[in-house]
């Protein structure tokens, strides 16, 4: 996946997708009248357009994803890490954590995370 960045209208596409996939492209098509008032072709153009980014696949009129939203967000994640903190995750966590202190729930979490990802 070459684009990690969804626009607004791209990311309520997205979220659609996610939510009711498999989809049938018709279907598809239908809900995003319903939900967002689009016609059509405005939904083949977003879908051709995230088709292209590698996010879906249009397939015998069925869209699927070709990653999770979990994996998506996980890519998205990691692009501003690396953008905004040199790839940093201690530096990200600094910032984070500058104006808000975690909690004693988030702070536990964390440190299974650690324990679990420590290779």
């Amino acid at each position: 996946m070459n684009e990690t960045r969804l626009g607004a209208m791209e990311a309520r596409f997205a979220q659609l997708i996610w939510d009711h996939a498999p989809i049938p492209s018709g279907q598809l098509v239908k809900l995003c009248q319903a939900e967002l008032n689009w016609k059509k072709s405005t939904t083949y153009t977003m879908l051709q357009r995230l088709c292209r980014r590698g996010l879906f696949q249009n397939v015998d009129s069925v869209v699927t994803p070709l990653m999770t939203r979990e994996e998506f967000q996980a890519l998205q994640s990691r692009q501003f890490v690396d953008e905004t903190f040199q790839g940093s995750l201690p530096a990200f966590l600094t910032a984070f954590t500058t104006r808000k202190k975690l909690t004693d729930q988030e702070v536990a979490a964390l440190q299974r995370l650690i324990d679990e990802n420590r290779g």
